[in-house]
């Protein structure tokens, strides 16, 4: 009873659990992959801007994947990332589409334009 009211209020017991995995994993890699998959991890921390707890878990689980399996098959970092890491990253987010932050707000903005255009053709 008591962790479905703790879940009300922070989310998912099992997600958080599952994301300590998936970072604690990306943690554990040798260098350099460690240092790419953090710096991966955190700029999809920003740029992403999913809300979906299921969807932010699935896509930080298959990037431990990633950078686990090119560790263990010694895989250049240059040949997973390409010629521009920020294009790489990017693509990676948008692969996870699922709930994004920014959608409120737009809906927000478009609601606010069309209540307008409703106003001034009444005018």
């Amino acid at each position: 009873m008591a962790a479905k009211w703790i879940e009300a209020l922070t989310g998912s017991l099992k997600q958080k659990k599952q994301y300590k995995q998936a970072k604690a994993r990306i943690d554990a890699l040798p260098e350099p992959y460690r240092s790419v998959a953090n710096a991966q991890h955190r700029y999809s921390m920003y740029y992403g801007g999913v809300t979906d707890g299921d969807t932010l878990v699935q896509m930080f689980l298959d990037l431990a994947d990633l950078w686990e399996r090119a560790a263990i098959d010694g895989t250049p970092v240059s040949d997973i990332v390409g010629d521009d890491a920020v294009e790489f990253a990017e693509t990676y987010a948008q692969a996870y589409g699922g709930t994004q932050w920014i959608d409120k707000e737009r809906a927000r903005l478009i609601k606010a334009v069309d209540d307008a255009k409703k106003k001034e053709s009444r005018s």
